[in-house]
């Protein structure tokens, strides 16, 4: 059950109601995320801030980003993202197969994306250590030392996502993640 209710953008703070209306303008409509980060101007903004820098100067195609999202969303649990992250990844190119085993952890999903998961997935778990294998893994896979550094804003902006929709409660407002027992 949700801590807080919901804004719309006729509810929000002065200070929230411009991110929130471009919010709304991107994703079609006032996400229950958003609505809730309003609450609070500073919270909305650092989530734009930190997604609108990934967006100007992130390197990913959206495959790429998407995959990272999923992989995140699942080692924190959170069916909300892991929701939001299936169905804009399907849009990205990736199967829902491909969104499941990325949930589930598999890294045989692309030779490629795989070592890069991997690196995603002990960052998030570990409070930021990777072991060096695991990255020398993704080097070897032709990810860059500049690659490896920008996922860690991927991370960030995904663990804040994550921590946020635990910390206030967020309901599903969009279709669920299949399980992951779904093949």
């Amino acid at each position: 059950m949700p801590r807080i209710p919901v804004h719309t953008i006729d509810s929000a703070p002065d200070a929230s109601t411009a991110t929130l209306q471009a919010l709304a303008k991107r994703t079609g409509k006032v996400l229950n995320i958003h609505g809730e980060m309003a609450h609070s101007p500073v919270v909305l903004a650092a989530y734009s801030g930190i997604s609108d820098a990934i967006a100007q100067h992130g390197s990913f195609d959206a495959r790429t980003r998407e995959a990272i999202a999923l992989a995140v969303g699942a080692v924190d649990s959170c069916d909300y993202c892991q929701s939001a992250h299936t169905m804009m990844a399907i849009g990205a190119g990736l199967s829902e197969e491909q969104t499941i085993a990325i949930r589930r952890g598999d890294d045989g999903v692309d030779s490629k994306l795989g070592p890069l998961l991997a690196v995603v997935r002990e960052a998030t778990s570990n409070v930021g250590e990777v072991d060096d294998a695991t990255w020398k893994t993704a080097l070897d896979a032709g990810w860059t030392e500049t690659e490896l550094t920008e996922a860690f804003a991927h991370i960030a902006v995904n663990l804040f996502t994550n921590y946020f929709n635990h910390y206030v409660g967020t309901e599903l407002d969009l279709p669920p993640a299949p399980g992951l027992s779904a093949t």
